[in-house]
């Protein structure tokens, strides 16, 4: 499965996905992805993502999920 790279911009209660790369070795999408971070004149608010999936379909619809709670925060923690 290729290692996706795409440019995340918070839209309201969207995101819109900007597909940068496609690699099929995560260490250079790795390298690709930190260099592009360090490069990119993002606003705020804007990310680049490194998402592995079986195509970019999914790649997009893993990275519109909303992110999980964290579980070990209240009263018993």
């Amino acid at each position: 499965m290729p290692y996706y790279i795409y440019r995340v911009t918070p839209l309201g209660p969207i995101r819109q996905l900007s597909k940068l790369a496609q690699f099929e070795v995560f260490k250079e999408a790795s390298n690709e992805a930190k260099r592009l971070r360090r490069e990119a004149d993002l606003s705020p608010g804007e990310a680049i993502k490194t998402m592995f999936a079986a195509n970019e379909l999914e790649a997009e619809e893993l990275l519109n999920q909303p992110p999980k709670e964290d579980l070990t925060t209240g009263e018993d923690y």
